[in-house]
């Protein structure tokens, strides 16, 4: 699926050190966001987060409440605060270098959002046909 998150668990090589960095991570940015006053930012969650090998960069996958088209105005906030955000990183992980943050929407939670909704719709349209 392309777009969606890559190693999270899922059948991509996960290294436990990048994987604890990206639970860490998660939690920093999670806590700086709540942090940050921009309303375009108020109801984003951080879903995950993957970081490669070298721990050179982190993707962290967001989603929020106003859904796909939400999306570009929160990846712009996202942007903003970014070095905000690296900075915090910096601050609380014990690491020679800090991740660079590159956001993306995640797409694998609307998929399976989707997928419930049609699987809802083809239950409640065979209850009604078995009427």
């Amino acid at each position: 699926m392309s777009g969606g998150r890559g190693g999270g668990g899922r059948g991509g090589k996960r290294y436990p050190r990048s994987a604890r960095v990206g639970g860490t991570l998660r939690e920093i940015i999670a806590e700086e966001l709540v942090r940050i006053d921009d309303e375009r930012l108020e109801f984003v969650t951080v879903t995950g987060i993957d970081v490669d090998p070298e721990l050179n960069r982190a993707i962290v996958f967001f989603d929020s409440l106003a859904g796909e088209e939400g999306d570009d105005e929160i990846l712009e906030a996202l942007g903003h605060h970014r070095i905000r955000l690296q900075a915090a990183i910096a601050k609380q992980i014990r690491a020679k270098k800090t991740p660079i943050l590159d956001f993306r929407p995640d797409v694998s939670i609307r998929s399976a959002e989707r997928i419930d909704e049609i699987l809802r719709a083809d239950r409640e349209r065979g209850a009604t046909d078995d009427r």
